[in-house]
């Protein structure tokens, strides 16, 4: 009798993770073998646009497997027409192999919502479930994890495994990010990482610079969490209305803000490996603080990806914290970014008013809550923002 482990996904792309958690689930429940088996149409979502069709993310899992020891692929979702549904890939693999031990593996994501999959009661009849999470995630993310344990063993009767999991906590929409910056190789396997770049998949080796604007807006966006949308869309149409007041370039405008957060869905490690890769030099205390990366990180792109202009990638490089003698740009970016429509915090009202009052007086404002901001929570100030404010109030006492 053999033990077998059944790990489905789309795999788009397959990455270093994936092949972690196998291996790591091989070993600590003592499987014989596990099968990665991608799904054609994945039921629970849908496919990022560009994707590779489901015969391509087959043959890269194939490739991210190749000489690893227990690990396998089946193509039987690819072949089988319609949704890819674990129940009916559960009840083949059950048909196939009677007499032996199946697991289904799952990250904490898919095993929460479980109970909305189709006709989890059949899924457990066939297959004992497995949740691989990292040691690390305590807390509520662990309650939870038990929570639903729980529940499922009440409803269905089976014992769900909660696998401690060295995993590489990196996801497949991280990946594909990454390699759009081009830097996500070290997170995949070596021929997956060829393959891509040879194929030219997920947009790998596409010249996007100085792309139209409408073109530019849709490929900023799609490297965005969908909760960022509406602000970077907020800010980009407040700084051409600001473009226009104060007679700042209104298209540089324009492109600054559609861009100024495009590296704002990425961690901390991965704003260091974009540092390191566009080789851009780091105080101690901005490699410290993901909230100042996403700046550098982003006018980088801007620069090297987008191929946009100074002006455009020194107003996204300074949007966060500002600097001492900003250009008009510079400051319109910072203060759009800060009272965008979709912006809610006290003061936000009286900066808005200001703001088509005088521009250095809301840029102003805006630091003087920056910093007060901090001062209450006892974080460290950027010494660019404070720069900024001592010579936004010495030109004001000059006039």
């Amino acid at each position: 009798m053999a033990r077998i482990g059944i790990y489905g996904g789309s795999f788009n792309p397959p990455h270093s993770g994936h092949i972690l958690a196998a291996q790591q689930c091989l070993e600590k429940l003592g499987l014989d073998r596990i099968v990665f088996v991608p799904a054609a149409i994945p039921p629970h979502k849908v496919l990022a646009d560009g994707s590779p069709d489901a015969e391509t993310r087959l043959e890269l899992v194939r490739l991210a497997i190749r000489g690893v020891r227990g690990l396998e692929v089946s193509d039987l979702e690819i072949h089988r027409p319609g949704a890819s549904y674990t129940v009916d890939t559960l009840l083949e693999f059950r048909g196939r192999h009677p007499h032996d031990e199946l697991y289904l593996l799952m990250g904490t994501d898919m095993f929460l919502s479980f109970g909305e999959w189709r006709e989890p009661e059949k899924i457990t009849e066939a297959a004992r479930p497995v949740c691989f999470y990292r040691s690390e995630k305590t807390g509520e993310l662990q309650q939870q994890l038990k929570d639903q344990a729980e529940m499922l063993k009440r409803q269905f009767g089976c014992e769900p495994i909660l696998l401690d999991n060295d995993y590489l906590d990196v996801s497949s929409t991280e990946i594909r990010r990454l390699l759009f910056f081009d830097c996500a190789d070290s997170c995949l396997p070596v021929a997956v990482a060829a393959e891509i770049r040879r194929r030219g998949l997920y947009g790998v080796g596409e010249d996007c610079r100085n792309l139209p604007f409408d073109r530019l807006r849709e490929k900023s966006l799609s490297l965005l969490k969908k909760s960022r949308v509406a602000h970077v869309e907020g800010c980009c149409q407040t700084a051409q209305a600001l473009a226009q007041k104060y007679g700042a370039d209104v298209t540089d405008a324009a492109r600054a803000g559609i861009l100024h957060d495009v590296t704002k869905a990425l961690n901390h490690e991965q704003h260091l490996r974009i540092c390191d890769r566009y080789s851009l030099p780091l105080t101690a205390f901005e490699r410290g603080q993901v909230k100042l990366l996403h700046a550098k990180t982003g006018a980088a792109v801007a620069r090297y990806v987008f191929g946009e202009n100074e002006s455009v990638c020194s107003a996204i490089n300074w949007h966060t914290t500002g600097k001492a003698d900003m250009t008009t740009l510079e400051k319109i970016i910072y203060i759009a970014d800060y009272m965008e429509p979709s912006r809610e915090f006290p003061g936000v009202e009286a900066l808005r008013e200001a703001v088509w009052r005088d521009l250095d007086e809301a840029v102003l404002m805006g630091l003087d809550m920056t910093l007060a901001l901090l001062e209450r929570k006892n974080q460290p100030k950027a010494l660019e923002s404070i720069q900024a404010r001592e010579f936004l109030l010495g030109e004001r006492t000059k006039t």
